[in-house]
């Protein structure tokens, strides 16, 4: 698998037309992220000590112009997890939406990617999932995460192993 910053995942079973529209957000934020100011915002923000709301900060306005709103609460009121939240959350159609989450440092030491899926997998208002993350960790030695990420997920993917979660798009940063 080539090292990249974009990659699709989805069950074979989506709703096609759901999808597409999915899909054309995620094309459209990264495009957003691929330009050369955000590109260097990002770079300066990708730094080791730097919290991911940095990252966040790069990103928030074109997310807020595709329809995201920050930490969106009553997402898990269902469960006793109550500081449970995305970081941000996009509604579809009622019941239906993407969350997006943005990871940094402890993506895969801590497991946050896969804490990520999971969240998205018992909301029951998300069904799509926007994963943000570095393609070489700052903090410990040069490790690839962005291919990581991709090969964890993987499996989630294969009609043996679905997760309640039909798209999962992971952006490399």
């Amino acid at each position: 698998m080539p090292s990249q910053s974009f990659y699709e995942l989805h069950r074979d079973d989506c709703d096609q037309h759901e999808y597409g529209v999915v899909a054309e957000v995620a094309r459209s934020l990264n495009s957003y992220m691929q330009t050369g100011e955000i590109l260097k915002r990002i770079g300066d923000a990708n730094r080791k000590g730097i919290a991911s709301s940095e990252i966040q900060a790069c990103v928030i306005e074109h997310a807020t112009q595709l329809g995201f709103h920050s930490e969106r609460q009553g997402l898990f009121s269902e469960y006793a997890t109550g500081s449970l939240r995305p970081d941000y959350f996009l509604s579809l159609t009622p019941g239906r939406g993407i969350i997006l989450e943005v990871e940094k440092g402890k993506t895969l030491t801590n497991n946050m990617d896969l804490l990520d899926l999971w969240k998205c997998h018992i909301c029951n208002h998300a069904q799509y999932l926007f994963l943000m993350v570095p393609r070489i960790a700052q903090n410990a030695g040069p490790k690839n995460v962005f291919d990581s990420v991709v090969k964890r997920m993987q499996p989630f993917f294969r009609k043996k192993n679905y997760v309640d979660v039909y798209g999962l798009f992971i952006f490399g940063y």
